[in-house]
């Protein structure tokens, strides 16, 4: 069987959701395509340049659910499909957020989406610093929040163990950690809820400067 990059970036995608980013590697790709490795190894010299692709590809094809249903004029509208969007894409595959975590693009199709919020930012009197700056905070909350979020449900309603509340509460004395008790059901629990309060915050605090 003769594949293509194609073919093995979205293999690869399928087995990651199999498997989890620690197992998926190139020998283990070759097997699932039936192929030497040679051949994975021909089309990708490492697991991070598959990993660049795959993040490339998915991003790609995620962003028509980075923008606002409706056109809108509105820049909140705007900075909070993107967040709750790009949300959605990483909790899409298992260990999204990792593995998009620190690649690099391999093409500038995602580009043309940032391009176009950007756009509406500077419209809306952002400056191109405030608009790449305010971008980038939801880009890299959104990221870390669906990393913490894939720690607690590796698999979706698959909670961890490691991340068991009455577990942890147990652990805390409730005279000396009264507060932290209460924490866990809001850290680590109802991560829809805690998600929309931490990007309104971002956009409040945007929308104060404008």
């Amino acid at each position: 069987m003769k594949v293509n990059r194609d073919m093995v970036v979205r293999a690869a995608l399928k087995l990651l959701n199999e498997v989890g980013l620690e197992q998926l590697t190139l020998r283990l790709l070759g097997r699932e395509l039936k192929v030497q490795a040679a051949s994975i190894y021909w089309h990708f010299a490492s697991k991070e340049a598959l990993l660049d692709e795959m993040a490339t590809l998915v991003l790609a094809e995620g962003a028509s659910q980075l923008i606002p249903a409706r056109n809108t004029s509105d820049w909140t509208a705007w900075a909070v499909a993107f967040g709750t969007g790009l949300r959605k894409v990483l909790l899409g595959y298992r260990d999204g957020a990792r593995m998009i975590a620190g690649t690099r693009l391999t093409n500038t199709e995602y580009m043309k989406t940032p391009e176009r919020m950007a756009a509406r930012l500077v419209e809306s009197g952002f400056t191109v610093r405030e608009a790449v700056v305010l971008l980038s905070t939801v880009y890299n909350y959104t990221l870390n929040f669906v990393m913490e979020e894939q720690a607690v449900f590796p698999q979706p309603g698959v909670r961890s163990p490691q991340y068991d509340i009455a577990s942890r509460n147990a652990r805390l004395d409730p005279v000396e950690f009264p507060l932290m008790r209460q924490s866990g059901a809001i850290l680590f629990d109802r991560f829809d809820r805690r998600y929309k309060e931490g990007l309104d915050l971002i956009v409040r605090g945007a929308a104060s400067q404008h």
